[in-house]
């Protein structure tokens, strides 16, 4: 794969986007950035560390995104561009630099296959796979009742689309948005692994 190649990966929940992530990164032995990027963001915008936690892939309410785009309300009282906003956009630019430094990477979520639409050598991936087999991924990793792994999945499958389809001008999920959709519990984490790097050759050979 040619440097400065950066991978981005949607995922739904349960579909295996972190360990697919890291496993890729230490094949490939570029770095992976997951929680890592809150911190980048927080250190580069002087925004207090505990907002990107509290905020992170959190959809914004719209009357407020309305309010912080014009900062004036109907009554023509101004307003300050409201916190949510504030980190979206330290998290954008925060994927910029990452994509200025011209190194490759792996980043998981937070609408980096939106972030870096305008950037030629990016490889955008969606991880998919059938809700009973997600569902039995969640109830081993964390100790769940099936019904609290299809609860875990609906509230966060819903709420990264709302993060993403409210920032983005692409669907999440729509896979017209990625170059590659991989139903990832059914081809197996390993190989799945082995299908991006293979496919993030061919899309970008080193030379």
């Amino acid at each position: 794969m040619k440097k400065g190649t950066i991978i981005t990966i949607g995922r739904q929940c349960g579909s295996g986007g972190r360990e697919i992530g890291k496993k890729l990164a230490e094949k490939l032995g570029i770095p992976f950035y997951d929680k890592e990027l809150l911190r980048m963001a927080a250190e580069n915008s002087g925004i207090a560390p505990e907002n990107f936690d509290a905020y992170d892939e959190v959809p914004t309410n719209s009357l407020l995104y309305y309010l912080s785009v014009g900062n004036y309300g109907m009554d023509g009282v101004q307003y300050e561009t409201p916190i949510h906003q504030k980190v979206f956009l330290a998290q954008f630019d925060a994927i910029q630099k990452l994509a200025d430094r011209g190194e490759s990477c792996i980043i998981l979520g937070r609408c980096a296959d939106y972030a870096l639409s305008q950037r030629e050598q990016v490889v955008k991936i969606f991880l998919r796979a059938d809700p009973s087999a997600r569902a039995k991924r969640l109830m081993a990793e964390h100790d769940l009742s099936e019904k609290k792994a299809a609860d875990l999945m609906v509230k966060t499958d819903k709420r990264r689309a709302n993060y993403h389809n409210f920032y983005a001008n692409t669907r999440w999920g729509n896979a017209d948005t990625y170059d590659l959709s991989i139903n990832s519990l059914k081809t197996g984490i390993d190989n799945t692994v082995e299908l991006i790097a293979a496919y993030a050759d061919l899309c970008f050979p080193n030379e």
